[in-house]
């Protein structure tokens, strides 16, 4: 009677994180200023109203601003639905 060895090769895998993306607002002169707070918290429901005026008030300021970062999925629905509202949005990879 022989003996037979078998060795199990390790096949672990190094999974990768999915890329995130920046949703951006940018600013506009149309829509008044609580309307685009009141957006911003629809659209994304982890937002306080604090940050969301803050996220307003850069994109008033500074032209855009940063809303939140997250995986593509999530980014495209953002965008969209803030677009929904009237207000101008993009998305970008997070670099």
């Amino acid at each position: 009677m022989s003996v037979e060895t078998i060795e199990k090769r390790s096949t672990s895998t190094v999974r990768k994180p999915a890329p995130r993306y920046r949703v951006l607002l940018h600013n506009d002169d149309f829509n008044p200023m609580e309307y685009v707070v009141q957006a911003l918290i629809q659209t994304v429901p982890s937002l306080t109203q604090p940050q969301a005026v803050n996220i307003m008030m850069e994109a008033h300021n500074s032209g855009i601003a940063l809303v939140i970062t997250c995986a593509m999925e999530h980014a495209e629905f953002y965008c969209e639905t803030l677009k929904n509202h009237g207000l101008t949005s993009t998305i970008e990879p997070d670099e």
